[in-house]
């Protein structure tokens, strides 16, 4: 293993030890009840340790579970591997400018597509770059949404598996988009991100994509930020993909510095399993408007990697702030800022603080610094599983969706039609609600809009949405997420679908049963086929609203599907008003 003086020196142009110098005062813990926490510093250093030696038995002693294990750790080579190709980087994304491309659609789901929509978001394209759109949606208003010049347009088809639906039904969407647009050769356009030996590999080759990146395979998706799979779209932005690897190699320096507690990797893990270990599982971010992109970024990797065997950490982003009585005690914040804004929005931390909350306050030095917390987060995450007793590399839960919708899928290709539940009850206007098993079974009023009585202070609220990106549903769906916080005193989430099947769709079947669900799916105003498919993509995303709710159902989770005619605010805006008249 690599020590701390061999990133200094094998990587001395990237500046590491300037950098891992300004990490390693960046974290503040504040435990406030939590006393746990400094008794844990020390098995979480050993567990630090441990990760940098790539010791599998940390999470588990079962032989085949470590051998699958030891296939998920490459993320630990990921930023030096990519400092050794940060000129073939350069050149592809050179290239591309120089031959007219001015836009790049990303098609990819979870951690293939988060990272580069964090970096897009809070970094941004350089003027004169390439604009990035992230496609990682089958509503087909989402891709309606998506209205690029077409000559202009690279499409980056990005897939671990290289088999994962919404990529390959939009990548075949774009292709015969092209095809309509009179481009002789469409695949000159498009590039694949995936591993080796995958169909998306294959078909790269074969058809002759413009450019193949193949990522290392021991590298799992939602630990994949600093790998091709978020660097492909950063050069192609042109940031500099060189401050994001040296950043990221610093924080690895300050992981084999065998300090404790290092660069903030050893508190932040420490924390976050006291929380899970004592009830304080409600992991809330606290992030300014500059980093909030990011919360989407940390909610999918500690969801997916900590949300099984019945138990998680319940990561809560882009929830708006509120005084320190509106947080039940099932709470731990974190705050993320620049470290020049430190001193701000002081009164609120200093507030929850007062109020008997704990709270981690990490600085970064900049906005490039994202790429040690990346590193940061991922190995705070895997220390933090270890101590609770739960490998963060596998997702067990995950493929029930795909399963039930690929069920769902073949029933309509034989049939022509989704096989679909008598609703519990349906108002005027056609919205459709139905109850999950549990849902009736703990409710004896007989009204499956009554859901929301169901909450108790240890629960979360999850709202996920199969709607588009109109803003005014996105304004109504905020406004009922803090409605039930506030009335509540709950923890609340919010999913876009199928988005959040691969990131906290994993907690929501696997973790602790502690979660009260509303799915919303609706019929498309617009649908939009899928060349060479029976099905379109408004069925597609009815047929994964179906399977997710199905899964919610099997796995005994209090959940209620609600389905509009169509994607209405005004109706959205119904069914909050008749879900919080019935919350008592």
């Amino acid at each position: 293993m690599l020590s701390a003086s061999d990133f200094i020196t094998r990587w001395s142009s990237f500046d590491v030890a300037a950098r891992a110098a300004q990490l390693s005062s960046g974290v503040q813990v504040s435990a406030g009840p939590l006393h746990a926490v400094a008794q844990l510093l020390g098995p979480a250093a050993a567990a630090a340790r441990r990760l940098w030696q790539r010791d599998v038995t940390l999470w588990s002693s079962d032989q085949k579970e470590q051998e699958r294990i030891a296939h998920r750790l490459g993320w630990l080579d990921a930023p030096a591997l990519m400092a050794e190709n940060l000129e073939r980087l350069h050149r592809f994304a050179g290239s591309a400018r120089q031959d007219g491309f001015t836009h790049a659609v990303l098609l990819g789901m979870g951690g293939s597509s988060l990272a580069p929509e964090v970096l897009r978001a809070v970094l941004g394209p350089t003027p004169g770059w390439l604009q990035l759109h992230v496609l990682d949606s089958t509503d087909p208003a989402a891709l309606l949404a998506v209205e690029t010049p077409l000559r202009q347009t690279l499409v980056l088809v990005a897939s671990k598996s290289g088999t994962t639906i919404e990529p390959v039904s939009l990548a075949a969407a774009f292709h015969h988009r092209l095809v309509q647009a009179g481009i002789e050769r469409p695949a000159s356009h498009f590039v694949a991100i995936t591993d080796e030996g995958t169909e998306l590999a294959a078909r790269a080759r074969h058809d002759g994509y413009r450019d193949l990146f193949i990522n290392p395979s021991d590298i799992g998706g939602r630990y994949s930020a600093l790998s091709y799979f978020g660097l492909v779209p950063a050069a192609l932005m042109g940031l500099d993909i060189a401050a994001l690897v040296g950043w990221g190699l610093a924080a690895l320096a300050g992981l084999a510095a065998d300090r404790s507690p290092n660069d903030g990797a050893v508190a932040l893990g420490a924390a976050m399993a006291v929380g899970a270990r004592f009830g304080r599982d409600k992991m809330t971010l606290l992030l300014p408007p500059a980093f909030e992109p990011f919360g989407l970024w940390v909610e999918q990797l500690v969801a997916e990697s900590t949300g099984k065997r019945c138990r998680g950490i319940v990561p809560i982003a882009g929830e708006t702030t509120a005084a320190a009585s509106a947080y039940g005690r099932d709470r731990l914040f974190v705050r993320l800022c620049q470290a020049d804004d430190r001193g701000l929005n002081t009164s609120l931390t200093k507030e929850l603080i007062d109020a008997g909350h704990p709270l981690i306050d990490i600085a970064i030095p900049s906005k490039a610094a994202l790429g040690a917390e990346f590193v940061r987060w991922e190995a705070a995450t895997a220390i933090a599983a270890a101590l609770i007793g739960i490998n963060p590399f596998d997702e067990p839960n995950v493929a029930q969706a795909k399963e039930a919708t690929g069920a769902l899928l073949q029933t309509f290709n034989a049939s022509g039609q989704l096989p679909r539940r008598t609703p519990d009850q349906t108002t005027p206007e056609g919205i459709a609600f139905t109850a999950s098993r549990a849902a009736r079974n703990a409710d004896a009023s007989g009204n499956p809009a009554s859901i929301l009585r169901l909450l108790t202070p240890s629960d979360y609220f999850a709202l996920l949405a199969y709607l588009g990106p109109a803003d005014d549903l996105a304004r109504e769906l905020r406004a009922l997420r803090l409605m039930v916080r506030d009335r509540a005193r709950v923890a609340t989430m919010v999913g876009y679908g199928p988005r959040y099947l691969h990131s906290t769709g994993q907690l929501h079947k696997g973790g602790a049963d502690n979660g009260v669900f509303v799915l919303i799916s609706a019929d498309p105003v617009v649908d939009v086929p899928i060349p060479g498919e029976r099905y379109s993509f408004g069925t597609l995303e009815l047929a994964q609203a179906l399977g997710d709710f199905a899964s919610l159902d099997q796995a005994g989770r209090r959940a209620l599907h609600v389905h509009l005619p169509r994607p209405d605010a005004h109706l959205v805006a119904r069914v909050a008003a008749a879900l919080l008249a019935h919350r008592t």
